[in-house]
C-alpha cells in the first residue's frame, strides 16, 4: 500500500461537548457528524496541557511538556526538538502548515517545509506572569464576554486566508507527485467571541443554554479555581451576557465546522479522499462559563478534553465510537506509525491504530496532562484513568472525580474513605515520572530569566522580534 496523505485539521479552544456529534442539542456541526459516520470518534480524548503553545508543542513533538521545557505561551520549543513534521519529511512527505501552530520563537517551521498562511498568535506579544509574584487579581472582569456578537475580526480574516491557501494546496496537481501532510490550523472558536453575521444568525440568544452551576458550588471550588477566577477576572456574569457569549462561541464552532466540510469536499473533488488520513482535533477546550470560568488553564472536562475524529477510507471502519481514554501524544504516535520510518527517538504516546482497527483490549486507557503557566502559581497535573480523574496541584489537596457517575465534576471524592486506595494508586502513578518540586524550580528560573531580558530590552523589542 502506498503511503497515505494526512490532512490534520486543528481548531483552537473547542471543547467537544459543544457540538452536535458529542450530544449538544443546540450547536450545529453537520460536518463533524459526517466524520463520525465515515470514521471513528473518541469520547475521552485529552490535550496534554490546557493552553495554546504548550499543548501545540506537545502535539508537535509527541512529548509531555515537562520533557521539552515548553510550559507556557512565552517559552518556545527548543531548536533541537524533533517533531512529527521532521519524522514525516524523513520518510518522503511534503509537510506543510497553513495557519496557527503557535511556534513562539524565531523558528516558525520546526520541520514544516512551508507556512502557507499566517500564524497570528505567534505574531503577538504574550506577557510574562511570574509565579514569584503570586496571584495578582484582575483589574476588571474579563471583557470578551461583553464583546460577543456578529462582525469581523482579524482572527476571522486569518482563518479565511488559512482555508483559501489550504484548498489551493489540495487542488494543486503537484500533490500527486509525492505523499503530503497538510496541517490546517484555525483560530476559531477561540475568543474574541465574534462570528460572521451568517453564523451568528443561526442562534437565538434567548434560546442559548446556561451553564449548570449548583447552589454554593462556586463558594466551595478548589483553591486552584478560586485563584484562577481571581486572576483572570471571572465573576458571575449576568445571564443575558453569558447567553450572548455562548452564542458567539457556538456560532464560531459552526463556522469552523463549515471549513471542515469544505476541506473534505475538496479532497473528494481532487480524487485524494480515499488515500488520505483525516484527523480532526483541537489544542484544548474552553470553560464557556462552566464552574464560573471561561477560557482554559485547568483540568475540568470543558478545558482539558478535546474532540478527536479519525477517518481513513477502507482502512478504519466508519461509525465507531471509543470511550477509551486517549490524548494528543497518542495522535502523534499514530501519525508516525502510519507514515512509517524507524526512528528510535522517544515518544510519550502509543499508536491508536490497533485500537481503531482491532478494538485493542490491552489499551492503556490513560491520559496525562499538566499545567505550568499563568493563572496558577505552582505545578499542576491531571491523570485520567478509566472512569476516574485525579487532579494534583502541588501543596494543595488533590481532587478525584468519577466521570461515569459525575460527568459534570461536581462531587469531589478526595475525602471519600471508599476511594482512598484509588487516590493513593493514581497519585503514585502521576508522580512516578513527574517531579513537581523540580519543575517548580525550573519554571520559576525560566520566568525570572525571561522577565529580566524583557525588562532589559523593553517590551517593544519582543513585539518587533516576534
Amino acid at each position: 500500500m502506498t503511503q497515505p496523505n494526512f490532512l490534520i485539521i486543528m481548531s483552537d479552544e473547542h471543547a467537544p461537548m459543544y457540538s452536535s456529534v458529542y450530544g449538544h442539542p443546540i450547536v450545529k456541526t453537520p460536518n463533524m457528524e459526517y466524520l463520525a459516520e465515515a470514521g471513528v470518534t473518541f469520547d475521552a480524548a485529552y490535550c496534554n496541557s490546557p493552553l495554546c503553545m504548550p499543548s501545540r508543542m506537545s502535539f508537535m513533538t509527541g512529548r509531555f511538556i515537562n520533557k521539552i521545557g515548553a510550559w507556557d505561551n512565552v517559552t518556545p520549543l527548543r531548536p533541537d526538538a524533533v517533531t512529527w513534521a521532521h519524522r514525516l519529511r524523513e520518510v518522503g512527505y511534503d509537510v506543510v502548515l497553513s495557519g496557527k501552530q503557535h511556534f513562539g520563537g524565531a523558528d516558525q517551521y520546526h520541520g514544516f517545509q512551508q507556512q502557507l498562511a499566517r500564524d497570528l498568535h505567534s505574531e503577538r506579544y504574550h506577557p510574562i506572569y511570574t509565579w514569584d509574584n503570586g496571584i495578582i487579581p484582575a483589574e476588571k472582569p474579563w471583557q470578551a464576554v461583553y464583546e460577543a456578537g456578529a462582525g469581523s475580526t482579524e482572527e476571522l480574516e486569518v482563518d479565511e486566508l488559512v482555508q483559501d491557501k489550504a484548498l489551493a494546496y489540495l487542488r494543486d496537481s503537484a500533490r500527486l507527485d509525492k505523499p503530503w501532510a497538510l496541517n490546517v490550523s484555525f483560530i476559531a472558536p477561540h475568543f474574541p467571541l465574534i462570528a460572521p453575521q451568517r453564523f451568528w444568525d443561526m442562534y437565538t440568544v434567548d434560546d442559548i443554554d446556561l451553564p449548570e452551576i449548583p447552589d454554593n458550588h462556586l463558594e466551595n471550588l478548589h483553591p486552584v479555581y478560586q485563584r484562577l477566577r481571581e486572576m483572570f477576572g471571572f465573576p458571575m456574569f449576568p445571564d443575558d451576557i453569558v447567553r450572548q457569549a455562548r452564542a458567539g462561541y457556538y456560532a464560531l464552532i459552526t463556522y469552523l465546522d463549515e471549513k471542515i466540510g469544505q476541506l473534505i469536499d475538496t479532497l473528494k473533488a481532487t480524487g485524494q479522499y480515499e488515500n488520505t488520513v483525516i484527523i480532526h482535533t483541537s489544542d484544548h477546550g474552553d470553560m464557556n462559563g462552566e464552574h464560573g470560568m471561561w477560557r482554559k488553564s485547568n483540568f475540568y472536562e470543558a478545558s482539558s478534553r478535546v474532540p478527536l475524529q479519525v477517518v481513513w477510507h477502507n482502512q478504519i471502519t466508519g461509525g465507531q465510537r471509543f470511550s477509551e481514554v486517549v490524548s494528543l501524544v497518542d495522535v502523534v504516535a499514530t501519525i508516525c506509525d502510519i507514515a512509517g520510518g524507524d526512528s528510535s527517538l522517544p515518544l510519550d504516546g502509543d499508536p491508536l491504530l490497533p485500537l481503531m482497527t482491532q478494538g485493542d483490549s490491552d489499551w492503556k486507557d490513560e491520559a496525562f496532562s499538566e499545567y505550568l503557566a499563568h493563572g496558577v502559581d505552582r505545578p499542576m497535573a491531571m491523570l485520567r484513568r478509566g472512569r476516574y480523574k485525579l487532579n494534583y496541584s502541588w501543596n494543595d489537596p488533590v481532587e478525584l472525580y468519577d466521570l461515569q457517575d459525575d460527568p459534570n465534576e461536581f462531587d469531589n471524592l478526595a475525602d471519600s474513605q471508599d476511594h482512598q486506595a484509588i487516590i493513593m494508586d493514581m497519585t503514585q502513578r502521576l508522580l512516578s515520572d513527574w517531579n513537581p518540586e523540580a519543575l517548580d524550580q525550573q519554571v520559576r528560573a525560566s520566568q525570572r530569566n525571561q522577565r529580566f531580558i524583557e525588562e532589559l530590552l523593553g517590551i517593544s523589542w519582543r513585539e518587533s522580534h516576534w
